[in-house]
Formats: structure tokens, sequence, C-alpha cells
């Protein structure tokens, strides 16, 4: 199936949740935040939130520093 994640089209296979997701697009779920059609997923939803079809995906990486 296909997704927009963070602009550029993507081929998953159907039944992909978001913790399946991370990794295949190299991203540890350390200190991220993911949101689906512009709804925040919590964390603890990551692993029972099916993705569907033209689902558009905005994965943004937490960076420390000062």
């Amino acid at each position: 199936m296909k997704l927009k994640v963070n602009g550029e089209e993507r081929e998953v296979p159907s039944g992909t949740t978001v913790a399946a997701l991370l990794p295949m697009l190299g991203i540890d779920g350390g200190r991220i935040a993911v949101e689906v059609n512009t709804e925040i997923v919590p964390k603890s939803e990551h692993g029972s939130r099916v993705l569907r079809e033209d689902d558009q995906l905005e994965i943004v990486t937490m960076v420390g520093g000062g």
C-alpha cells in the first residue's frame, strides 16, 4: 500500500503499524513524534495503530542541545 511519509511516497505491506514502519525507515523509536493525517499518535499506540492506504505521516526526531 502507498503512504506519504514526510512528503515522500512510500510503499509498505498492508497491515503495517506505526511501530513496524519506523525500522523500515531506519528510524529508532526513541525520541520521535508521529503524526498520521494531522493527528498525533501517542507512543503507547504505535504498536496498535494500523496504517491505511494513502495515510499521510509526519515523523519528527527530537534533538537535544543548547
